[in-house]
């Protein structure tokens, strides 16, 4: 790569690829530090995949639509000075459905209602019988199989690919138990039993509350977002970046990357060559796999190997007296079984306010996912009508929608499927070849945007650490 003085973007301490929430989590720390930073956006506004739409009186989140409140969280916003500025879930609202033989049916809220509820009744024998069941010999099973073996075929072809749906618009026989979700697969591996572990996961928690950062009490296990939704985040952290005198660049996209000695060399789409000594790749797999091609071929093919799901994200607004339905809750579910192609759809207007004008309401739903690709093919007309023949009976939707805003995302949600810890491993294994460079996003760690904003901050501390333990960092030879 030929660089010129008229052409030379910036040279910095490290260069980040990639503006998304991971992205801007990593730089903030950065900064924070004292580093010097740059973020190469290719998108227009930051955030990635986070994107909050106003119409008149409708506000449309085109991407993920809640944040869950932890510690870390919490901290982050008050650090950024977003924590007054947080609008809380109504808690009224608080009901999940899931359509069990096209009936519409709540989760049950305690013990009592599992007793009776027909989503819940049926695994409890299974339940019972749970801490006796035997390990699986699988090294790397299935979230399917795994929930078929301990609680039986209704946990799994009900509740379970309902759920996954919801968090991946994957496909439970193929997600990995050990990759998708660590939790479950380390409550069997340590305890032999989901409801031993599950015991000892609230015995340890009663133990270490004192210890725990302590949040206050509005903000405990709450759903948030912001008046003018979830983007505020990612535009706050980038005026911070800017303000804190890092470099940030909308509408930059990396089209090529290299080396010069020990320094990485990044083109830009508007020419600029940009020189920083660490270097990381803040972007969907296949992105990186596309920009790592010509310097590391083996690792650019093994981060093509990671699959995504497409989803179209379908924001319908109806007059209040078209919806029969309440909308009295978080939102609905439709297990793959059901027969409908719709995943879910979310309540938007009643979980906070703001989101459809006065005497309207907002429901926003999701199609498409890794068992139906082709739905996203489908022109708005056909998603739209789609939607409302999923729904339309479930909600009484009597009258077509007055208003809609269709997002398509051909690589939505990375699928962490069987194979994905291993083949995470020899990822790890072949960035060691390249000790300046990092990559970073939500097909590792986690695909929620606290994973993201976790796992940009970790990824920070770990870059400061390495700096302190190599004050001249050693030359690297090309890849």
């Amino acid at each position: 790569m030929t660089v010129t003085h008229e052409h030379t973007g910036g040279c910095v301490d490290i260069l980040i690829v990639g503006g998304g929430i991971s992205g801007l989590s990593a730089a903030d720390a950065l900064v924070e530090a004292g580093r010097d930073v740059a973020v190469l956006e290719a998108g227009d506004h930051p955030g990635g995949v986070i994107g909050s739409e106003r119409d008149g009186g409708w506000l449309v989140e085109t991407g993920p639509n809640t944040l869950l409140v932890k510690p870390a969280l919490h901290a982050l916003l008050s650090r950024i000075g977003l924590d007054g500025e947080a609008v809380f879930a109504d808690k009224l609202n608080a009901k999940r459905y899931v359509l069990l033989n096209g009936h519409m049916r709540a989760l049950p809220s305690g013990p009592v209602g599992a007793l009776t509820s027909p989503l819940v009744a049926p695994v409890l024998p299974r339940l019972l019988a749970e801490p006796w069941t035997r390990r699986g010999d699988a090294v790397d099973e299935s979230i399917a199989a795994f929930v078929q073996r301990r609680l039986g075929r209704h946990m799994a072809d009900v509740l379970v690919d309902a759920f996954v749906s919801g968090i991946y618009a994957g496909d439970p026989s193929r997600l990995s138990l050990r990759a998708a979700f660590p939790r479950l697969y380390a409550l069997e591996q340590q305890h032999g039993s989901l409801v031993r572990g599950a015991l000892a996961a609230m015995q340890r928690a009663r133990r270490d509350k004192a210890h725990k950062p302590a949040l206050p009490k509005q903000w405990r296990r709450g759903l948030i977002s912001f008046p003018d939704g979830l983007q505020a985040l990612p535009q706050r952290l980038a005026e911070r970046l800017r303000t804190n005198g890092a470099t940030y660049c909308p509408g930059s996209p990396t089209v090529e990357i290299g080396r010069d000695g020990p320094d990485w060399l990044v083109r830009d789409g508007q020419g600029r060559v940009w020189r920083a000594s660490h270097l990381v790749l803040a972007t969907p797999a296949p992105v990186s796999a596309s920009l790592l091609r010509h310097t590391d071929d083996a690792l650019a093919d093994m981060l093509g190997r990671i699959v995504y799901a497409p989803i179209a994200a379908v924001a319908l607004g109806f007059a209040a007296n078209a919806v029969r339905h309440p909308l009295d809750g978080f939102g609905l579910l439709l297990p793959r079984r059901e027969g409908r192609r719709t995943l879910g759809a979310l309540f938007s207007s009643s979980l906070f306010p703001g989101r459809a004008p006065d005497g309207h309401r907002l429901i926003s739903a999701f199609i498409g996912g890794r068992r139906d690709p082709d739905a996203v093919l489908l022109d708005d007309d056909e998603l739209a009508a789609q939607v409302q023949r999923d729904l339309g009976d479930l909600l009484g939707l009597s009258s077509p929608p007055v208003w809609r805003k269709i997002r398509r995302w051909q690589a939505a949600i990375p699928q962490y499927e069987i194979g994905h810890c291993d083949l995470l491993a020899q990822i790890n294994s072949r960035l060691a070849h390249h000790p300046h460079l990092s990559l970073l996003g939500n097909w590792r760690d986690g695909i929620s945007v606290g994973d993201c904003l976790e796992n940009g901050r970790k990824l920070a501390e770990s870059l400061l650490t390495s700096e302190k333990r190599h004050a001249q960092p050693a030359a690297v030879t090309h890849a």
